[in-house]
């Protein structure tokens, strides 16, 4: 089994010397702690911080603005759930700015005192979680995709929930469209849309021929959303908006640009959490439940914290509720 003693005798150096860079103190020239780190990740060597002798485990995020979606609220408050059942405290740290100059995220991990992280990235930061993978500390990805099976994940598949989403309005007699969607391209949304198309397709139209609207996925976006949709001279009579936040400012502010929902537009929409339930009128759309995401993300981490391998990853399905924000077709 791999040791700090090992790691020392095979790099050529001191015990201490190992000691300070796995804790990423000053006074170690550059190219000795790359040789110490090299060996850690070629003997696979776990320090016992980063298992079990600590309760902290770490929820990382690379996005500020992501801290206070719905879906970020809601797997966060899995995550919480599930480690107080578990005596286990939660630590929250950003990727780069909880580092300091030159250290990786083990070494940031290890400095922290925790023993395995949940994983929370955009699309802009899928590198994160590879570091990750790449330094073998204890994490598991809550919400993105990976084909590569050395990073674990748990996520949510909306493909087929979005295929019957859009079967919904072409039995609503819809043949006119617009995809609304975020100003950033991620597994998550790709998935949705492409649910959205193929059901299209099967119906005899062409899904390149239907408006694809983009606007940053906040509530903001969907009030200047809804504008633009107004003014539009040749108008969908069916939207499908791919974000819980955007379509709650789209469903408050069509009414104030003349459009009625569902009397003149039918807005199918995407959930997190509970939001559905609150707007006027309920959204139908197409749910995912955060909350459990962020559970199972626990769940996998002690798995992967105790010694398992394979499979560790899991996927959900979406899953679509009709309410009361689609209708038929007022063009017949």
């Amino acid at each position: 089994m791999a040791s700090v003693r090992s790691i020392a005798r095979l790099a050529g150096v001191s015990t201490a010397t190992v000691s300070r860079v796995l804790n990423n103190n000053p006074g170690v020239e550059p190219s000795t702690r790359d040789k110490v780190m090299a060996m850690v990740a070629e003997m696979d060597y776990r320090p016992a911080v980063g298992l079990k002798s600590t309760t902290n485990v770490a929820f990382v995020y690379t996005d500020e603005s992501s801290l206070g979606s719905p879906f970020d609220s809601a797997l966060l408050s899995g995550v919480a759930e599930r480690l107080r059942e578990r005596d286990l405290d939660l630590l929250l740290l950003h990727a780069q700015h909880s580092r300091r100059s030159g250290e990786s995220l083990t070494q940031l991990f290890l400095r922290k005192g925790v023993r395995g992280a949940v994983v929370r990235t955009t699309a802009r930061t899928l590198h994160v979680c590879e570091e990750i993978a790449r330094e073998r500390f204890p994490a598991v990805v809550a919400g993105e995709r990976f084909d590569a099976p050395t990073v674990k994940s748990v996520q949510c598949s909306s493909r087929a929930a979005s295929r019957q989403a859009a079967e919904h309005l072409l039995h609503l007699g819809h043949r006119r469209f617009a995809l609304c969607t975020n100003v950033i391209d991620d597994t998550d949304h790709a998935d949705r849309a492409l649910g959205f198309a193929e059901a299209l397709k099967a119906a005899g139209l062409d899904p390149q021929a239907q408006p694809l609207l983009r606007t940053p996925a906040h509530r903001e976006g969907g009030v200047q959303l809804a504008r633009r949709i107004a003014a539009l001279p040749d108008k969908p009579t069916a939207l499908f908006v791919l974000d819980p936040m955007t379509c709650a400012g789209l469903l408050q502010e069509l009414p104030n640009n003349g459009i009625r929902v569902p009397e003149d537009m039918s807005v199918m929409g995407f959930d997190d959490g509970e939001l559905r339930h609150l707007l006027s009128p309920e959204m139908t759309c197409v749910c995912q439940n955060a909350k459990a995401l962020g559970e199972d993300a626990v769940a996998l981490l002690d798995e992967l914290v105790d010694g398992a391998d394979e499979p560790l990853s899991r996927t959900h399905e979406a899953w679509l509720e009709v309410h009361r924000s689609c209708a038929a077709s007022p063009a017949g």
